[in-house]
C-alpha cells in the first residue's frame, strides 16, 4: 500500500516512515494546524512589546512618574502586563518583563525599572 502526503496528496517516495513529500508540505500542514494558538500569542506578544516599548519611552531613566492620559495616548493597554510585584505595605506593582507602573494620586503612574 503506497502512502501520499497528507497536504497535497503526492505518493510518497523514499524511507517508509516518511510522512510528507516535502518540507513545504510539513511546514505548511503544522502551521494549519497552529494557526489559532499561534495568532493569540502573536497578538499578545505584540501587546507585551508595544507596552514594554512605550514604557522604556517614558521612562529613560530607572525612575520617573506620567500621567495615565500620557501612556494611554501612545497606545499603553493596561490590561496586558507579564507579573505583579506586591510590596511588604500592600502596593502592587503591575511588570512588563524589566520596566513596571505604579498607580499613584490624580492619575498619575510611577514608572521603574528593575534591575
Amino acid at each position: 500500500m503506497e502512502k501520499s502526503c497528507p497536504e497535497c496528496g503526492e505518493k510518497l517516495r523514499g524511507r517508509t516512515d516518511k510522512k510528507f513529500c516535502s518540507d513545504y508540505c510539513r511546514n505548511t500542514h503544522h502551521n494549519k494546524q497552529n494557526k489559532e494558538t499561534t495568532n493569540l500569542i502573536r497578538n499578545t506578544n505584540n501587546l507585551l512589546r508595544r507596552n514594554h516599548r512605550i514604557l522604556e519611552e517614558l521612562n529613560p531613566g530607572d525612575k520617573t512618574s506620567v500621567t495615565r492620559t500620557k501612556m494611554l495616548a501612545r497606545g499603553f493597554n493596561f490590561e496586558f502586563f507579564t507579573n505583579i510585584y506586591t510590596t511588604k505595605t500592600g502596593k502592587q506593582y503591575f511588570f512588563i518583563y524589566d520596566q513596571g507602573y505604579l498607580k499613584l494620586e490624580n492619575d498619575y503612574y510611577a514608572l521603574v525599572k528593575r534591575n
